[in-house]
């Protein structure tokens, strides 16, 4: 029996009654990862997932409503680690912190997961809305919320609308990752950010 769903801490979605074992789920989201880094999406099958977790297909399919939702909350659950989202400090400072970190993760096993994440639900989709919605919506309302602080502390001198400004700096740094556009670096990624949101002198 289908049950209603609620939103995790991580931004997916659980259906209410029998709980998670937190220990299962984090085997199930660790081998999928493992799985799509080491051996590609098309491998990366709910039998293969299945295997490599010790897990049965029958507590995957009745946890995710599709492959491609386990897929992402498996990067979301690597981006969490991977790239965190800062929760102290000054707004801009936070910001410089979190691109630096990304263009570099950009650059390694990560930014060609996400990647393949993201062409995944295109191709089996037509868009990337279930991407946005269980791994880009709720990180950008995140940073968006920080650039909100920025501009309301005075750390953030540029005013435009904290949606575009995130865009300015996160697809920037994605459209130079996806075309291989040079420089894609920690200290670009804080210029950008310098650039972007003109901090003030002591931010």
């Amino acid at each position: 029996m289908a049950g209603s769903k609620a939103e995790t801490e991580d931004g997916t979605t659980a259906r209410r009654g029998r709980p998670r074992s937190a220990a299962t789920t984090a085997a199930i989201l660790q081998s999928a990862y493992t799985l799509m880094a080491t051996t590609g999406l098309a491998a990366t099958t709910i039998d293969a997932i299945a295997r490599h977790s010790n897990v049965s297909k029958m507590t995957i399919y009745k946890w995710w409503p599709s492959r491609e939702a386990l897929l992402i909350d498996a990067f979301l659950d690597q981006a969490s680690r991977a790239v965190p989202l800062p929760a102290t400090g000054i707004p801009v400072a936070r910001i410089r912190r979190h691109v630096a970190t990304y263009a570099e993760a950009l650059q390694g096993e990560f930014g060609r997961v996400q990647l393949a994440v993201i062409s995944e639900c295109i191709s089996k989709a037509g868009s990337a809305e279930l991407f946005y919605e269980r791994y880009l919506g709720l990180r950008r309302s995140k940073m968006l919320e920080t650039i909100i602080a920025g501009q309301r502390d005075g750390s953030i001198g540029a005013g435009g609308t904290p949606g575009d400004l995130y865009d300015a700096i996160y697809g920037s740094l994605f459209y130079r990752y996806v075309f291989g556009i040079k420089p894609l670096s920690a200290a670009y990624a804080r210029n950008l950010v310098t650039l972007v949101l003109r901090p003030s002198a002591d931010a």
